[in-house]
């Protein structure tokens, strides 16, 4: 007698392709509006599936898996980041968590390049100019940015992104630092002339561009406060593809204002989909809608990843993303 296959339910509309493989392999129940799911509809999800596939937009907290059925093992999330999971209750309860790492890499360290070169160059501003048919006419002294040849590039999470980061930023002449919480290999390190900073501080400081690549944690979050904020260059820029916890939205904005940062190149926010309505105002910063990884290739990637996952715990094995709470 054929196996019954297990009950998958996605929280969100998935590529095509993707959610063909699953019905194939799974009884797999899937999102065809691709509204986020209610708080019901979640509770009652965790209550009759056997494998969860959530986003990064929905929230898998311990009031939630509280109430999820005995047969709920698996939560195959479809994001890189698991900042909204509780991975311990779900490790304490026996359910397995897995996430997609690695295939987001290029994707999202290709939009931060693009971000580094388009806020100090103004590339919005000049957008906005052509758009609004304001254009007068090329002058010698009118929208000047800077250049990015030669500055130095401060990199806040040395992991697999902020690598393909400073290898791009080398290709563009840019002096790599980084703050890690270990320093990469020595290859690594010589290979991309980096110069790495015990100190956070002492880096900030010194830099001419700041870009983000660490996981929302409890021990990242608002990890660019205020004062560390205020402890770079006037004239420096801040970019952030990773997640908007990490920096003091409202600290950011008010020196945005007064001048006291050159400018801020923002894919993803405090309080996502809400942007601050000040960071939104000014004409300091390039916003996007957290779009680093959207790729149809990094999608299919991650599906592929979640579906592997899912079969090879349903086989009794060990799944190749599995995230347990000491990795966090």
């Amino acid at each position: 007698m054929a196996k019954k296959k297990p009950l998958v339910v996605v929280t969100r509309k998935l590529p095509d392709v993707i959610e063909t493989r699953m019905r194939e392999l799974f009884d797999t129940r899937l999102n065809e509006t691709d509204q986020p799911m209610t708080q019901a509809q979640l509770v009652d999800a965790v209550k009759s599936a056997d494998v969860l596939v959530p986003t990064l937009t929905d929230r898998i907290d311990s009031a939630l898996l509280s109430q999820a059925g005995d047969q709920l093992k698996l939560v195959a999330t479809f994001a890189n980041g698991v900042d909204n999971i509780d991975v311990d209750t779900a490790n304490t309860r026996g359910i397995t968590v897995t996430n997609t790492p690695g295939v987001l890499t290029e994707d999202t360290a290709d939009m931060t390049m693009a971000l580094i070169l388009a806020v100090p160059r103004r590339l919005a501003e000049g957008i906005k100019i052509v758009e609004e048919d304001t254009w007068s006419g090329w002058s010698p002294t009118w929208m000047l940015g800077h250049r990015i040849w030669g500055k130095r590039l401060g990199i806040v999470g040395m992991g697999r992104i902020g690598t393909a980061v400073a290898r791009r930023a080398k290709a563009f002449g840019m002096s790599i630092h980084y703050h890690n919480r270990r320093r990469v290999p020595a290859p690594v390190e010589e290979e991309l002339e980096a110069t790495y900073w015990e100190s956070l501080d002492q880096m900030l400081a010194r830099m001419d561009v700041v870009s983000i690549h660490c996981p929302h944690t409890p021990g990242t979050f608002h990890l660019l406060s205020a004062r560390r904020l205020k402890l770079m260059k006037p004239e420096s820029y801040i970019v952030n593809t990773a997640r908007g916890e990490v920096i003091d939205e409202n600290a950011l904005s008010r020196m945005l204002d007064a001048g006291e940062l050159a400018g801020a190149g923002l894919d993803v926010f405090e309080h996502e989909p809400a942007v601050n309505p000040r960071l939104a105002k000014s004409p300091r910063v390039l916003l996007l809608p957290h779009m680093g990884s959207a790729t149809i290739e990094g999608r299919i990637d991650m599906g592929e990843k979640v579906i592997i996952n899912i079969k090879t715990f349903m086989d009794g094995h060990r799944p190749p993303d599995r995230v347990l709470p000491s990795m966090l």
